[in-house]
């Protein structure tokens, strides 16, 4: 996306296309590298956890050096108004990716509930898989399955750190687009303000939510192997937390960046990028806290 040695000059009229950037296919190499080291370490192969924090480390390198060439070439004056539209373009296309990604493990909650388990417990037109597949099947949801597989356990309570962790991330919300008004207004000290907050926000959600995992795997004895519940919350509401240490991470660079002096009042698309993105985190975290702790 990036030219590391971008020309110093440009006519903004002429839409730029940078040449011979290497950061994507890096970027691909340390992803492959990252997955692989987290598929091994969930199935408990000895380097697995080695190798995920190798390709992380060089994966955060990489998009350091590469957010990097994008960002002086847009000080440099590089990209003009329909690059601006591109960007806007990628980045609605990207939330969309997001949207659908989050749909697959929504889908396969809505799925274990509303129709396998009823199929197990022999419901409606389930008798004929019950006896074929599970006879001595039944439960409802939440579901552990057999007791000596995934051992019994206990789900966390909606009504404590999951609201609180609900009302930081309405509050991070509003403080963030707090900042954004800040800024299209001029107003410098208010948006450092008001998004050092949203940081802030985010890094507490975090913390809280890393309570609740030692809570649940200590006291709950709810594991990543309780069944299709624990499987489904922990795919969900991990994936989530990875999201919001993703946009915490990038708000902070944008109050770095702020801090720096950079973004106008009519040019700070990398901001709205990013409110974009931290409000479809508030969104997805919602839908979390009524399907997965609520209901």
């Amino acid at each position: 996306m990036a030219n590391a040695h971008a020309d110093t000059h440009h006519d903004k009229n002429v839409y730029y296309v940078p040449h011979g950037s290497r950061w994507p296919v890096f970027a691909s190499v340390a992803l492959f590298v990252t997955m692989i080291g987290f598929a091994t370490w969930l199935n408990e192969v000895s380097w697995g956890k080695t190798v995920f924090f190798v390709g992380l480390a060089g994966l955060l390198a990489i998009l350091f050096k590469w957010f990097g060439d994008v960002i002086r070439e847009s000080l440099s004056g590089f990209y003009n108004k329909q690059v601006d539209t591109s960007f806007r373009m990628g980045m609605v296309w990207f939330i969309f990716s997001e949207v659908m990604f989050f749909a697959a493990f929504f889908g396969a909650l809505f799925y274990a509930r509303q129709f396998a388990l009823p199929w197990l417990n022999g419901e409606g037109d389930g008798m004929a898989t019950h006896a074929l597949l599970w006879p001595d099947f039944a439960g409802g949801w939440p579901s552990n399955g057999p007791s000596d597989i995934g051992g019994n356990y206990q789900t966390v309570p909606a009504w404590g750190l999951p609201l609180l962790n609900t009302l930081i991330l309405l509050t991070s919300g509003v403080t963030v687009t707090i900042a954004h008004h800040a800024l299209k207004e001029g107003k410098r000290g208010i948006l450092l303000l008001f998004l050092g907050l949203t940081v802030l926000l985010g890094c507490l959600f975090l913390f809280f939510q890393a309570e609740e995992y030692v809570h649940a795997y200590k006291e709950l004895n709810l594991t990543l192997g309780s069944g299709i519940y624990g499987s489904t919350f922990f795919m969900l509401t991990g994936f989530h937390g990875a999201h919001v240490t993703l946009g915490t991470l990038m708000l902070a660079i944008i109050w770095l960046r702020c801090l720096k002096g950079h973004f106008s009042k009519d040019d700070h698309f990398a901001f709205e990028a990013v409110a974009w993105y931290w409000h479809f985190v508030d969104v997805v975290w919602l839908g979390l806290f009524l399907f997965v702790y609520v209901l």
